[in-house]
């Protein structure tokens, strides 16, 4: 695993907004108090693959440019050792972890596969709203903390009646 740096300096994470891999998570039991089977399939699809070398190019290109260059002495992680795609590819399967945010388990629609409505109810469950990221039908590029936010407003207005 890695090691933070006993000396001053800086860490940059850059991360595929993205990611086209597909997962899955499924109930393992009808027993509620057994985790379900979670397979996130990170780097299964040849973008993501692509993506983890552009990524590394593109932050050592970032650190090269005035006048942040000047700050920096060495790079510590992944290090000058790794320079194909292949290797930053393997440095990513191996000290990457998941930053995106995943959401869309429960989305939002009219189509046979969303779970819930336009009104945020699910399908065939009577007196239930979802309201989180896995209503998002996509990701969005940035934090979700804000979408989700205004959806709870337009969840609340939904339920008080407010709006239909």
């Amino acid at each position: 695993s890695m090691t933070f740096e006993k000396a001053h300096g800086l860490q940059i994470f850059a991360y595929q907004l993205r990611p086209q891999s597909t997962g899955t998570i499924m109930i393992r039991s009808a027993d509620p108090r057994e985790g379900p089977v979670i397979r996130p399939n990170y780097l299964t699809a040849e973008e993501d693959r692509r993506t983890s070398g552009q990524i590394l190019r593109y932050v050592r290109a970032l650190c090269a440019q005035a006048p942040l260059a000047r700050y920096l002495e060495a790079e510590i992680a992944p290090g000058p050792a790794v320079a194909s795609d292949d290797q930053a590819l393997d440095f990513h399967r191996r000290f990457g972890g998941p930053v995106m945010h995943p959401a869309g388990t429960c989305r939002i629609g009219t189509d046979p596969l969303a779970v819930v409505d336009p009104a945020l109810r699910v399908h065939g469950v009577e007196g239930l709203r979802v309201v989180d990221c896995s209503i998002m039908p996509s990701l969005v590029s940035a934090h979700t903390n804000g979408p989700v936010m205004a959806m709870a407003l337009r969840a609340a207005d939904l339920i008080s009646g407010a709006i239909s």
